[in-house]
């Protein structure tokens, strides 16, 4: 493994921590008195299983684009990878402001679905690029897909 690799993963890992450490703050006061208050679906997982799994998800998304980005910034393809990255990432923290902050279900949901397909977009960019960076990325997708099928029911069961 060379070292520009390590440094760019490393980089890249620490700004999806970041962006995870920014949508934990939005979480804050909705999760402590708005959300325990909601119905939630039977399948709902216990809630300290949250952030063990966005600690193993940010990583891999991180050392996802950290292999991406070490393939030549100056190509392409590489740039449109990594900007649908960004651009999924800026939806994923934008989600707990919807959801948590700002105790908007529905919004949150639409926002998910988008980021649901951009990571699915963002992988077939890094497929191209790298099938090892685009396999680090499937775990982040179903993962969504979890969330918003949560997201969905915690809407239906409180909102409709």
């Amino acid at each position: 493994m060379s070292r520009n690799l390590i440094i760019r993963s490393s980089i890249s890992v620490g700004i999806c921590l970041l962006f995870g450490f920014i949508a934990s703050l939005a979480m804050q006061t909705g999760y402590t008195d708005w959300y325990p208050q909601l119905d939630k679906p039977l399948f709902n997982l216990p809630e300290w299983i949250f952030g063990p799994v966005w600690l193993l998800m940010y990583p891999f998304m991180g050392i996802a684009a950290g292999i991406v980005w070490h393939k030549g910034f100056y190509h392409k393809w590489v740039k449109v990878a990594l900007y649908h990255f960004g651009f999924q990432l800026l939806l994923n923290a934008f989600w707990s402001i919807l959801f948590f902050g700002l105790h908007r279900p529905f919004w949150a949901l639409l926002d998910i679905i988008a980021l649901f397909i951009l990571v699915l977009i963002t992988i077939k960019w890094f497929k191209i690029i790298s099938d090892r960076a685009a396999y680090l990325m499937v775990p982040y997708a179903v993962w969504v897909l979890f969330a918003a099928i949560i997201n969905f029911e915690i809407w239906r069961l409180n909102y409709l």
